[in-house]
């Protein structure tokens, strides 16, 4: 169920880069949230799923809903929308726990192991490897997408980041299922703003569109929170965030079979450091008992 949680993950990037030929990327993510809040309600009122106890949580849980949803979501599809590749796009978010750890210690007091300072390095090491990988090919640094998209991207990660921060301090007593609910209400309307400021609004009604649509309402935002919520049920959660460094090599699989996104042999070894650097921030230390 884990590995699963996390393959389901992997393909909102390749849906990113189905749909968005078809719609501008604030636009996609509005109707996306329109559709899965209009499935998500009713399922909440099915279950009888308790909401949040107190003004002050829903308006925590909105917030996060702005950085985790909103911030995260409509960076990472400008991003792809201007060009980045799918696989590229996520191993940058891939890389919100090195993130997250470094402002860990001065936004909640949390102090950094020597592992996890070197998991840091690492993660630099390598992000710089897969983006300079280009260079040994005699290709410009941003061939194919632009300093924009770089941009975008980075601002998801800065988004994912904080959000999980600041869900981590505030909402700690937030209802998942409710919870999503009023998160994807706060990022739709941050969204709808947004394509009603910069966007035409214009959507090609294709049959990819369509089904893209379908799969990132029904099966992201709607099957793996609840596949989230039976793995927290069955106390495993915790395997699901040590399985999260597996997404960016999964996606850019998927997108070299889909979209023939390619990465030169330096970029690989790259994404292997970047991974690894991951893996040493995320993984918790195993202390081994000692005989008196």
């Amino acid at each position: 169920m884990p590995a699963l949680f996390v393959l389901l993950w992997s393909t909102g990037f390749i849906g990113a880069k189905f749909g968005l030929p078809y719609a501008e990327p604030f636009t996609f993510l509005f109707i996306r949230f329109v559709f899965t809040l209009l499935l998500l309600i009713p399922l909440v009122v099915v279950m009888q799923i308790p909401w949040p106890s107190s003004p002050r949580l829903w308006t925590h849980i909105a917030i996060s809903g702005f950085l985790v949803h909103g911030a995260y979501l409509g960076g990472v599809f400008y991003g792809i929308y201007l060009g980045m590749p799918a696989g590229l796009a996520a191993l940058l978010v891939g890389l919100q726990p090195l993130l997250t750890a470094a402002f860990a210690g001065p936004l909640l007091g949390e102090q950094l192991s020597w592992r996890q300072w070197v998991g840091l390095g690492l993660g630099l090491i390598g992000i710089s490897l897969v983006l300079g990988s280009k260079l040994e090919l005699g290709e410009s640094l941003f061939d194919g997408f632009g300093v924009s998209a770089l941009l975008c991207v980075t601002a998801a990660l800065m988004g994912i980041s904080l959000g999980t921060l600041y869900q981590k301090r505030y909402c700690t007593s937030m209802p998942l299922l409710s919870g999503a609910v009023i998160q994807y209400v706060a990022a739709g309307a941050l969204l709808g703003v947004g394509a009603l400021l910069f966007e035409t609004r214009q959507v090609e009604w294709s049959s990819t569109f369509v089904l893209t649509l379908g799969w990132l309402v029904l099966i992201l935002s709607i099957a793996a929170i609840l596949l989230l919520m039976a793995l927290i049920k069955k106390g495993e959660a915790s395997r699901v965030a040590s399985l999260f460094y597996l997404v960016p090599p999964v996606t850019a699989l998927q997108a070299w079979w889909l979209f023939d996104e390619r990465l030169p042999l330096l970029g690989l070894v790259g994404m292997l450091v970047a991974i690894t650097g991951v893996v040493m921030v995320i993984r918790k230390p195993v202390y081994k008992a000692t005989k008196r």
